[in-house]
């Protein structure tokens, strides 16, 4: 899950953080090979018996991801310079002895609650300078400082708590495993790895630390059939493959490891064994159907930690989650998530938040089923870090089967975000994201129904009693609540207009163009540099205040100033729909008066969404 490629001081450092890869063995001839090719190989290891019966699929064979998954990973402390975290140097907490540590800790304090995958990141075939290990297949191995029983063992200790094991390797065919092309694959006859990448050694992943492997050659599959089957033997669970194109801060042919990943899942599916396959980091949305296609699931953004004093700083990109989180929103479910990185809330001073940040950290990653892994220190969680991970309402919302939430009623750092559950109830989470205290509504409206509404507090397991027609909180800087909202009064009725009606004023570059998702089919867009659409003959029966909805296309988060007749204009940063044929609605409160309005939305000098339409509530 990190961002940065090795043990460097930049946050993405130039050469390469991630694992080398362990590899296995074909014939006493091509063991020759790769002795002449220069490599440190080790013995070869008797092969084991795949482990499971029935193969994997990308949608939930054998458990795989029916929910988001909850547990532990080793990067969150291995990248941060917190004191005493990394004594021996950079990256130097991952050893076997701290990884079980954890595992006996998550076991003790966290497994009744649903944790359950433990999961070794980069460097475990590295030793403390960094330096890879590979066996005689070009396949990482494990470091014996680091792991000296070896990772079946480690997987071996983790399964006896009744916990599953995760082990990590970045895409590609590291460019130390390479050995001159004269290293032997695996069960594959006459297969080195001169025959598995390019021929002129193009770089691939995040870090540009690995070779691009070629899959139109038949022996490249092998490597990754080999390396499949070796995780597979050890008893892992869990693989997270970093580094991952289209994404990772990279484009272009050389970065598209779309193939990498539809090899590895093939190659997981054939060892019979279920593991889940996790993609990082920061990936393309545009190929967001590769992901759900061949992967389990798949980071979002880049790494939530800071690579400073602490685990993670809320600037850092805690906050960034919430501008990109919506556009993937609709793309979550069984089979697959949308993964937004550890939850890293437990250890107080030594995750560098308050305690207002840590609430809302742990908020945006339940409402947005997130996988819940945290990388914290489990053995010195603190009473306030503990309520937050074993909150068992907030747990019951993100492994439950409803939707991510997204956000309702977006107000600049004043936000709510919701979700209708499939019992008719709602999510709706209030965020406050400014630096000072403010106070944030939720409107009933917004989500579709007036009147009363019972509210249940999820973080503070209460009930909060009845509300009429809204809810409005007091929240501190960064301050978040929670709840569970169920109606009790009618569907709020409301009328649609729509963007094209030639009733409207289209001003600037505006213009009506076609819209195959929009309700009419068509929708305004052009919305850029002064230009401008007016909505004539908004129609309200009484003067007040209305949550008016807005339903808009925007490939990328964008900001509308929205004025109600002659009076002044509001600015509202609309979340991107992830593309630029999705529709999605936001809702905002107006002030119309009694009779015809007019609604105006200007790009001002930027660009601005695309309209569809809108609709305004009918008076209760």
């Amino acid at each position: 899950m990190r961002s940065s490629p090795g043990p460097a001081t930049s946050v993405r450092p130039a050469t390469s953080v991630r694992p080398a890869r362990p590899g296995r063995r074909t014939t006493g001839a091509l063991l020759l090979l790769a002795l002449a090719a220069g490599l440190t190989v080790l013995a070869p290891a008797a092969s084991g018996t795949p482990a499971a019966a029935s193969a994997v699929s990308v949608t939930t064979s054998g458990g795989v991801a029916a929910k988001p998954y909850m547990g532990w990973t080793s990067w969150t402390m291995q990248s941060s310079k917190y004191p005493g975290l990394n004594p021996d140097g950079d990256y130097s907490y991952l050893t076997e002895k701290n990884v079980l540590k954890q595992a006996d800790a998550m076991a003790a304090k966290l497994k009744s609650y649903g944790y359950e995958y433990v999961n070794i990141d980069a460097g475990w075939w590295r030793d403390m300078a960094w330096k890879p290990r590979f066996d005689a297949y070009g396949r990482q191995a494990a470091d014996p400082v680091r792991f000296p029983r070896g990772m079946k063992a480690v997987a071996d200790h983790i399964h006896a708590k009744g916990l599953k094991a995760g082990i990590y390797l970045p895409v590609g065919l590291e460019k130390e495993a390479y050995g001159e092309g004269k290293v032997p694959i695996r069960n594959a006859e006459g297969c080195t790895t001169a025959d598995i990448v390019h021929g002129d050694l193009r770089t691939t992943n995040g870090w540009d630390s690995a070779y691009k492997i070629d899959f139109s050659r038949p022996c490249a599959q092998k490597y990754i059939d080999s390396q499949a089957t070796m995780f597979a033997d050890w008893g892992y669970d869990f693989l997270k493959l970093d580094g991952v194109g289209p994404g990772s801060f990279k484009s272009g042919e050389n970065y598209d490891n779309v193939a990498d990943v539809a090899a590895w899942r093939k190659a997981i599916t054939a060892t019979g064994r279920p593991i889940h396959l996790e993609l990082s980091w920061s990936l393309d949305i545009g190929h967001v159907a590769d992901w759900k296609k061949y992967s389990n699931g798949w980071r979002i953004d880049t790494d939530v930690e800071c690579y400073c004093n602490t685990l993670v700083s809320w600037e850092n990109s805690v906050d960034d989650r919430f501008d990109d989180a919506p556009a993937w929103a609709r793309h979550a479910g069984p089979g697959g998530w949308n993964d937004l990185d550890s939850l890293n809330v437990g250890n107080g001073e030594m995750d560098g938040l308050t305690k207002a940040e840590r609430q809302s950290y742990a908020t945006l990653w339940a409402i947005s089923k997130s996988p819940l892994y945290t990388g914290d220190d489990l053995t010195r969680l603190d009473a306030y870090g503990l309520s937050l991970l074993t909150n068992r309402d907030v747990i019951a919302l993100n492994q439950g089967g409803t939707p991510p939430a997204r956000p309702v009623t977006p107000a600049g750092d004043q936000q709510v975000w919701g979700a209708r559950n499939s019992d008719g109830s709602y999510t709706v989470a209030l965020f406050n994201l400014g630096d000072a205290p403010a106070a944030v509504t939720a409107d009933w409206p917004a989500f579709g129904f007036t009147g009363k509404a019972t509210v249940r507090d999820l973080w503070n397991r209460e009930n909060l009693g009845t509300y009429q027609n809204k809810i409005t909180q007091a929240l501190p800087a960064h301050g978040s609540r929670l709840f569970t909202v169920t109606p009790q009064g009618p569907v709020q009725p409301k009328t649609a207009y729509e963007a094209e009606a030639a009733v409207n004023t289209l001003g600037g570059n505006a213009s009506v163009a076609d819209c195959g998702a929009c309700s009419g089919g068509k929708k305004v867009g052009n919305l850029y540099l002064g230009g401008k659409l007016t909505m004539n003959g908004i129609h309200a029966d009484k003067a007040g205040r209305y949550v008016v909805d807005i339903a808009y296309v925007s490939g990328d988060a964008r900001t509308v100033q929205i004025s109600v007749g002659d009076g002044g204009f509001t600015s509202h940063k609309l979340p991107s729909t992830g593309d630029w044929g999705t529709v999605e609605t936001v809702s905002v409160p107006l002030s119309l008066k009694a009779g015809a309005n007019t609604i105006t939305f200007d790009s001002g000098d930027g660009y601005a969404p695309d309209i569809d339409r809108i609709r305004v509530p009918d008076p209760s």
